[in-house]
């Protein structure tokens, strides 16, 4: 369907003249940010009403905190309104029901009656001969009101009712926090020919549906989880346009209370409704580990990839959670997709393991072979675990076994490389082309 115009006569909108703004837009995990905004207003002395246009429609209005950097302690917000009630066509005929209205249809016919309804797609004017006329919306060019109705706006507004100590220019800081804004990360990495070294470059995606732009705007990214209280869940907006920006080593990175905060190194404009991503840091190649683990609670190897997160290894830096994207180069120098994953926010110093798939080659087994009672209080257990290796080259599969209660193991097991109160890992060397069969036998006390 078209949309049509809308055409306001007579129209009288008071608009508050503003400088430019100073903007920082500190962005978290989990659909909230907090916006500062700086601007020269002009106030008179006493009592008044102010407008205070361009916050985000998302805005949660109880959040907002005001202060004049000018005269500080002198201008006092008594009310404050939060005006959302915006300009629109199905508003407006809203509105506008049982008054008089112009319309003019593509075919450049004019109409003109009282608008008696605007549902299921048509709109229904009662002429001045007191005929009935329904004209579908799609045909229709643009109407014509004659003003516009009292309360609405055309911007989300904060109405305040102000006392100011003090007349003139006054530059003022409003902070509040918003919904429909937030940030998560992207990496990509590359492993090379032999598997063990791991190209990883980051992106951070800004996703912006708050109802404002934010022109030149210092953005700063929080990562960590924050507690928040509950609350109603907004509907976003679904148009969304994408725009991308690389530089290497844009953000500087720095503490803040029990989180981490990334500060973008230059002004970027965040649009109303766009998704902009960022590079975080550049490619770092790090020695990386492929693992086959055979859990067998499951019935397939899956394949990880692990790297240590630490300066020797060219990284080192508070890794936020986000998406691990993994390609490897084809015999024909393609780069192809290998599987992904997704990181838990991860300190320097600290392991990054990777499930990136189910390895083709590799079949692991689990049976077991017997279970008794050997006194009222304990029961014997005793599993065969198959590995078979249809690779040409030799691997290391590590078999991960699940416990309960009080247990221990009976008689010779394999090599373990982990052992917890609830499972443990034993490490199983398998020739090329081959099958290897071991059994280990647990007690259970009850």
């Amino acid at each position: 369907m078209r949309f049509f115009q809308i055409i306001l006569i007579s129209l009288m909108v008071c608009v508050v003249s503003l400088s430019a703004s100073d903007i920082a837009v500190t962005i978290y995990n989990g659909n909230m940010s907090l916006v500062r905004d700086v601007r020269e207003n002009k106030f008179e002395m006493g009592r008044q009403v102010f407008e205070f246009t361009d916050v985000a429609a998302s805005i949660d209005p109880t959040s907002v905190h005001f202060k004049s950097l000018t005269a500080p302690g002198q201008v006092h917000i008594l009310e404050q309104n939060f005006e959302y009630d915006l300009v629109g066509m199905d508003r407006l005929l809203e509105t506008y029901l049982d008054q008089t209205v112009q319309l003019v249809t593509r075919q450049e016919n004019f109409l003109q009656g009282k608008l008696a309804s605007s549902n299921n797609g048509y709109i229904v004017l009662m002429t001045q001969n007191g005929k009935v006329r329904a004209i579908a919306k799609d045909v229709i060019e643009h109407v014509e009101f004659p003003e516009l109705p009292a309360g609405l706006k055309t911007r989300p507004t904060l109405v305040w009712l102000l006392d100011a100590d003090k007349a003139g220019t006054h530059k003022t800081e409003i902070s509040y926090l918003t919904g429909d804004m937030s940030w998560d990360a992207q990496y990509v990495g590359v492993v090379n020919e032999d598997d063990d070294r791991l190209e990883l470059s980051a992106w951070v995606s800004i996703h912006n549906t708050s109802g404002a732009t934010y022109k030149d705007a210092v953005i700063k990214l929080v990562a960590g989880d924050l507690n928040k209280a509950s609350e109603e869940k907004r509907v976003q907006r679904l148009d969304r346009a994408m725009v991308a920006a690389e530089a290497p080593q844009q953000f500087q990175q720095e503490e803040l209370f029990e989180y981490h905060l990334y500060r973008l190194q230059r002004p970027a404009t965040l649009k109303d409704r766009q998704v902009k991503q960022i590079s975080l840091f550049s490619p770092q190649t790090a020695p990386a580990e492929k693992r086959f683990i055979y859990d067998g609670q499951k019935q397939k190897v899956r394949v990880d990839l692990e790297f240590m997160n630490s300066e020797e290894n060219g990284l080192g830096m508070p890794l936020p959670k986000g998406k691990v994207r993994v390609y490897k180069e084809s015999k024909d120098g393609a780069q192809e997709f290998i599987g992904e994953d997704r990181i838990d926010h991860t300190p320097k110093d600290e392991r990054v393991r990777l499930t990136l798939g189910n390895a083709f080659d590799v079949v692991g087994e689990r049976t077991v072979k017997s279970r008794e009672r050997v006194t009222s209080n304990t029961r014997q257990e005793t599993v065969e675990i198959s590995l078979r290796n249809h690779k040409q080259n030799d691997i290391t599969v590590t078999v991960v076994e699940h416990f309960w209660g009080d247990w221990e193991f009976v008689g010779s097991t394999p090599k373990i490389s982990r052992r917890t109160a609830t499972l443990c890992e034993f490490a199983v060397d398998v020739a090329a082309d081959q099958e290897k069969t071991f059994t280990y036998t647990v007690l259970y006390r009850q």
